[in-house]
């Protein structure tokens, strides 16, 4: 039997698998998504290139259609026209048909030319990359042959199987169906694990879509993105340079009133302001609740948590007509629910100036301070001292 160039122990194959498999994730996440789909980090030519030829081996991928489909996903998200939304579409048709859905949406036209601007159009994308995906695919079965004999027809369909699966499926489907959440964006994304490695750093992936332009997945402290500790090597070495990560909020001792600063913080870390609200009136709506059952008025915990997460256009009109009956027996939840939807119209006021913004965020923390809900008031003082961190 044929044994190929090298002949491994049981376990050295399957480290070759992981190995292979990892540089494809690192590609993927690096190059595709990085920095061709958000330009939130350039590559060195050669890096470039390099990633570009091992995705046309392995997965037989093209810049174009990946950089195009994934801008419509964030442009679209959760909408009949996410090319891959488990909200939309269901999370087993996500999970086991995803590649299938990438090939669909790679096929419109209409996607391509809008979305996929900016993207590799050299003689190699024209000639090789674009035009014979499948002699990639077919020169990597070649070489896995010749170096590791038949065993390598299984590391190679390891390769074929792992960015259909943990890509199309589990970033795209679980991604947006379960896992927690550090920031209120506005569609569904969960971060999956706090360690990003199997998938590249892929798996923080509410973290991805509250910051998209950033080129660091990881946010809190307990957060490990892989793909980024490539890039900061990378940069080090100087084959890359990071052009934007997510911002930095710092909160100043001596701010007691807001400003520009104090705003273009709160827009810029919105996600994160949502996120803190929610938490900050939490053990305030428990108590709240506490009395109104007592009071024998029928409200649901859960549904009062879905109101403090959601803008009041995502909700049915069976939710609508519940919260209005919830809200008008208690001024305290109506309070907080009407504050937190205030909070967001600083950031979709496109007709508003700075100075007309500042005023209305200096407003607000006015009424929550006395608003007499202690949670409201501590929640905007914090508010008042924030700035962002300079680079």
């Amino acid at each position: 039997m044929f044994s190929g160039i090298f002949v491994l122990p049981w376990w050295g194959y399957v480290v070759v698998a992981l190995g292979f498999t990892h540089i494809t994730i690192a590609a993927v996440t690096i190059y595709l998504h990085r920095h061709s789909a958000h330009r939130a980090v350039d590559l060195h030519p050669v890096v470039s290139h390099f990633f570009r030829c091992w995705l046309w081996l392995t997965t037989g991928m093209e810049t174009k259609q990946w950089t195009a489909i994934h801008r419509k996903h964030h442009a679209r998200c959760e909408t009949a026209d996410d090319p891959h939304s488990p909200v939309v579409l269901g999370i087993e048709k996500v999970m086991w048909q995803g590649a299938d859905l990438y090939k669909k949406e790679s096929k419109n036209a209409e996607t391509l030319e809008k979305f996929g601007q900016g993207t590799p159009d050299d003689w190699m994308e024209r000639n090789i990359y674009s035009t014979h995906s499948v002699a990639g695919i077919a020169s990597m079965m070649i070489i896995d042959l010749a170096l590791f004999g038949f065993i390598g027809l299984t590391i190679w369909a390891v390769q074929m199987m792992w960015i259909p699966f943990f890509a199309a499926g589990i970033i795209n489907g679980v991604g947006h169906y379960w896992g927690y959440r550090n920031f209120q964006a506005e569609d569904a994304s969960r971060n999956i694990v706090p360690w990003g490695i199997l998938i590249g750093g892929e798996e923080l992936h509410n973290n991805h879509h509250a910051y998209p332009s950033s080129a660091q997945l990881s946010n809190k402290w307990w957060e490990f993105d892989i793909g980024w500790m490539y890039i900061r090597t990378m940069e080090i070495l100087g084959l890359a340079h990071v052009k934007k990560i997510a911002p930095k909020v710092l909160l100043a001792d001596d701010k007691t009133q807001c400003d520009q600063d104090t705003l273009h913080a709160v827009i810029m870390s919105r996600y994160d302001v949502l996120t803190r609200y929610a938490r900050s009136v939490k053990q305030t709506c428990a108590e709240e609740i506490a009395h109104l059952k007592a009071r024998a008025v029928r409200v649901d915990r859960s549904m009062v948590k879905r109101w403090l997460h959601s803008d009041e256009k995502k909700l049915s009109a069976v939710e609508l007509e519940r919260m209005k009956e919830v809200l008008s027996n208690s001024k305290t939840l109506h309070t907080v629910y009407s504050m937190r939807q205030e909070l967001t119209t600083l950031w979709q006021r496109s007709t508003a100036n700075k100075e007309q913004l500042v005023r209305q965020l200096e407003d607000w923390c006015h009424r929550a301070e006395a608003s007499g809900i202690i949670a409201l008031r501590d929640f905007s003082l914090r508010l008042r001292r924030y700035q962002l961190a300079h680079a």
